[in-house]
This record gives C-alpha cells, structure tokens and sequence, in this order.
C-alpha cells in the first residue's frame, strides 16, 4: 500500500472533483504496437540473420538470454524510444516487450548483460552483422517486387559527423565539422522513381577518415548483391565531393555503373564554365532574379588517367538587398544525358540526407557512447536495423495517413498505444483503448502482415 501511495498524484482543483492518478496498473504498456514492429522482424528474419552472424561462446547450460532475444531486445527497444542499454531495466518492466521478445517469462537481459554483448563482437563478426543487414533488406525488397521488372537502381552515399563526448577509441578533431567526432556513412538504395530510399550498409569511420573512406569496399559488398537480385536493372550511384577519388572513379567505370558525383571548384572548372556564368549574369541581370544555365566540358584533374565528362551548373543566385553572387556547381559523370537531366539526378540525392536525420533524431544512430571502436559500429548496425522495420512499416501503411510519416511520427501513432496484457490457457489478450485515434490505420497494418480479424 505504501508503494501505491508512493506513486499517487493529485490534482485539488482541476474539475468538479479531485483527479487521481495512479500508477499501479498492473500488466499494462505504452508500446503495445511494438508487435507490428515484431512481426516485420519476423517475415525478414532480421534479428535472427543478426543472431546468426555471432558466435556465443558461453556454455549452453548457463545461458539465460539467447543472442537473438538480446539483439531483438536492443534493436525493439531503439525502435521504441530507448536506445540506450541503460533502459533495459525499464524494459523489462514492459510486457509488451517481453511478449514481442518472446521473453513473458525469462524477462529481458540486464544493463550489465547487454553492455558485455555489445562489446564482445569481433571486426569479424561486425562484418558478417553488416551483411546480414544488407541481405536481409535486399531480399525483403525484392520479394516485395518479385512480380515487377526492376530497371534501374540507385545507389546513395552520403558521409556525417558523429560528435564524440568522452574518451572513445578513434575519435579525432575534425577542422570541417570543429568537433571531436567519428565520421559514420550512410548508403541508401533507391528503386526506380520510388519515394523510398532503403539504408542497407551503415559504417562507422574514424575521425580522421578521408571522405571516400569504405566506399569501394561498401560497393563490392552491394553491387554483386543487387545484381543477383535484380539483373535486368541498370545500377547508378550518386555520391558528394568527398568522394571524388581516382580510385572511387575507376571501379565505378570497371565495374560499368553509371555515376554522378559532386565535384569541387577550382581554378581550371571555373575557366571552363565562364562562358556559361556570363550567360547566366546577363539573364540574371535583366530579370533581377536567380539565373542557372546547364553546359558540360572534359576535364582531367592531374592524377587521373583520362578526362572524364563535366556537367556545369552555371548560376547566379539573386539575394534581397544584396548583389548578384555567382554560385557555379560541378558534376563528374558518364551517364547519357543532357547536363540539366544529369544535374537534376544527381540533386535528388539530396534525400539520403533525410534518411540520416532520421536515424540520428527518431533512433539516435549517433548515440556512440562505448568506450570501444567496435562496439560503436555494434550500435550503429542496431540503430539502422530498427530503421529497417521503421521502413518496412511505412511501405505496410501505404495509401493511409502514415503513408509518409517520418519515424517519430510512426512510433507515436502506431508504436506507442496503451495496452493491458492478458494471458488465459489458449490465448494472450492485448487490449487497447477504444478511443484509439489510429484504430483504423493500425488495423491496416496488421492485416498486411498477416493477422486476422
């Protein structure tokens, strides 16, 4: 009674009569829809292909958490709003987690537990964990497109900063970012003109990595993998200035994938679009407004082995109260097709940049607090496999209004309904409210994974 009491609020003069409030209801969770997210788990065998890449070496007879109900525990609970291994005690509080962990009465593994498991995976098995996410993905994609003739596949790589808070392995001061940081990269896959952009390969770098660090190594992972899949689509990548590189060029070429990729300006790109900045100063001139003008040249930087197409976006940007400023962007391609259509494609990858906020707002993929380097990619490869659900969901609530819900928007509308859990001989009850503002939508989901009315 006295921790009931404990536990009691009290508002005097909120309405007619004093308001109570208790939190002593027992057998209740505030994430009963963390069961949709469990059956997404279920048909991609995603937590069970992360399992299978970790050796266990504890003995059999002493093992109270297998592997997979720890991975599924972590990668549930980042999904759910707690990544942090410090909330595994409130978790295990949670029956809906314990349910959707297949945990009712083992309970979940403890703070201490987890953070042994966290640091224990090898580069090894952080590898085999890399691609089991990425097959796991690929192979959920394409059984959902089985029926559909794929043409072409778009490949997104993007870099970010990680900013570093304390004494982890590989951290450097970055003069771009004014941080202490790692600098993970994020690789998206897009199929046709589809909204949707799938993170499959995420890679934690070192601080003082160079900007194309990994992306060779990321694409002879993927490539032959998309390729099996999909063999009648035309793969292109899309990647930023730092990745820019000699060695990054010739694979894409020897690997015979078109490319699109941002380059930096300098003196010899700034002469060769002159023509077309003075076109674009004219028009922007006479209409007092931002003026672009598209143009393509060839150019050899000096450790390259043979010049290679330019696009020019020629541009003057008009700013209110202001001049004319000059704002020319370069393009290093070998796709076939008009400078304005190549500059537009590759603006698009613009949109891996959103993925990214995602996974550090909704996910915190950047919450790398470990003291070990390995450990830290160990968290970044749960972060983006929670995505992967959180992906997987928004494709089951298509033509509904979470259609295009960012990840927190999904988490409160379909993941966070209050819930009591019920258990009789043939059955297990949730029940949720009745005034459940995204019945409708939920139910929706539901039955596209596989439940019944």
């Amino acid at each position: 009674m006295a921790a009931e009491t404990e536990q009691r609020v009290l508002f005097e003069d909120m309405t007619d009569k004093p308001v109570c409030v208790e939190f002593t209801a027992p057998d209740q969770s505030s994430d009963g829809g963390v069961l949709l997210l469990r059956a997404i788990d279920r048909q991609m065998g995603l937590t069970e292909r992360l399992a299978a890449a970790l050796r266990d070496p504890r003995e059999a007879g002493k093992v109270r958490h297998p592997v997979q109900a720890m991975l599924q525990g972590r990668v549930l609970g980042i999904a759910c709003g707690y990544p942090d291994a410090n909330d595994a005690a409130k978790l295990d509080r949670d029956p809906a987690m314990r349910l959707a962990c297949e945990r009712r009465e083992n309970g979940l593994a403890s703070q201490p537990t987890l953070s042994r498991f966290e640091n224990a995976a090898t580069s090894a098995e952080l590898l085999r964990m890399a691609l089991a996410l990425t097959d796991a993905v690929l192979d959920r994609e394409a059984e959902k497109r089985k029926r559909r003739n794929i043409r072409s596949i778009t490949l997104d790589m993007d870099p970010t900063e990680d900013r570093a808070h304390g004494q982890q392995q590989l951290i450097f001061f970055n003069r771009f970012y004014d941080a202490w940081c790692y600098l993970p990269m994020v690789t998206t896959v897009q199929f046709g003109d589809e909204p949707e952009h799938y993170a499959l390969a995420p890679m934690l770098r070192p601080g003082n990595a160079s900007g194309s660090a990994g992306a060779v190594a990321i694409l002879k992972r993927l490539v032959p993998r998309l390729r099996e899949r999909f063999p009648k689509a035309a793969i292109r990548v899309r990647m930023d200035g730092a990745f820019a590189t000699p060695e990054v060029f010739d694979w894409l070429e020897a690997n015979r994938l078109g490319y699109a990729v941002n380059m930096a300006k300098n003196g010899v790109l700034k002469a060769l679009a002159e023509p077309r900045m003075r076109l674009a100063r004219a028009l922007a001139e006479g209409s007092g407004a931002t003026e672009k003008s598209y143009g393509e040249a060839r150019y050899r930087a000096g450790k390259w082995k043979r010049a290679r197409r330019v696009i020019v976006k020629a541009e003057v940007v008009a700013l209110t109260g202001r001049g004319l400023r000059d704002n020319p962007r370069f393009v290093v391609t070998n796709l076939r097709r008009t400078p304005r259509a190549v500059y537009h494609f590759y603006a698009k990858r613009g949109d891996v940049e959103n993925r990214i906020k995602e996974l550090k707002d909704a996910l915190r993929f950047d919450l790398t607090s470990c003291t070990r380097f390995g450990a830290n990619q160990f968290r970044t490869l749960l972060a983006v496999a929670a995505y992967a659900l959180y992906q997987q969901l928004r494709h089951e609530a298509r033509g509904t209004d979470c259609a295009r819900a960012q990840v927190a928007t999904l988490r409160e509308r379909l993941v966070k309904v209050a819930a009591t859990v019920g258990e009789s001989v043939r059955r297990i009850l949730l029940q949720a409210p009745r005034a459940y503002v995204w019945l409708s939508t939920w139910r929706v989901v539901a039955f596209r994974l596989g439940a019944s009315p």
